[in-house]
């Protein structure tokens, strides 16, 4: 029997989670697919996404209540989402450029190049358990904020397979490759924090 225990939920930064699956191309209007986030796999952080756990969050916010943003910035939204969903493999999302903005000009043009491929969420665990014996975190459910184009996806060795190199060379660039994407992570989610703050402020 796996050893189960809740885990203590903080009321601080946002978490955030890129998906290993990369965007569809985007077309000409800006029109693109793809997931993000995956049911049952197990990230760089030891974290478990559970098939479900976005259900009670999208009754609530619906796809025009998750914001499409640029890596993670508050400040810069680039369009929309028109659909949000959950099916036997993960969050599948659709959406729409803003072609109006500049940074999602960009973007298109970016994704269509194949530079940029990744999608990101950002939110905060309402309930989870951990495996105590693998550490392995498994999220039930999941309050979702956001969800960016980003840069980098969640497993940096998919990045580097086309480099032809020792296998102690590409365990040191994965090595790498993960710490990178981590304090990528964290300082994303401490800016998204800090911009929620300030517009709460405002209020």
């Amino acid at each position: 029997m796996v050893a189960l225990q809740k885990t203590a939920l903080s009321a601080g930064a946002p978490e955030i989670k890129r998906a290993e699956s990369p965007l569809l191309q985007a077309n000409e209007a800006g029109a693109f697919s793809g997931y993000a986030s995956l049911f049952g796999v197990v990230d760089s952080g030891g974290d478990m996404v559970m098939t479900g756990a976005f259900a009670r969050s999208l009754i609530k916010r619906g796809a025009g209540g998750v914001k499409m943003l640029w890596q993670h910035h508050a400040a810069e939204p680039i369009g929309m989402w028109s659909s949000i969903v959950e099916d036997s493999r993960g969050l599948k999302v659709e959406g729409r450029l803003d072609l109006s903005v500049a940074r999602a000009r960009e973007a298109l043009s970016l994704m269509r190049k194949g530079a940029i491929d990744g999608l990101s969420i950002g939110f905060r665990a309402r309930r989870a358990t951990t495996d105590k014996s693998s550490g392995v975190r498994r999220l039930h459910e999941i309050d979702l904020w956001e969800i960016s184009i980003v840069t980098f996806p969640m497993l940096p060795q998919a990045r580097i397979g086309k480099v032809k190199q020792s296998r102690s060379g590409a365990s040191r660039m994965e090595a790498l490759g993960a710490k990178l994407a981590r304090l990528r992570a964290q300082r994303a989610a401490l800016d998204f924090a800090q911009a929620l703050r300030r517009a709460a402020a405002r209020c």
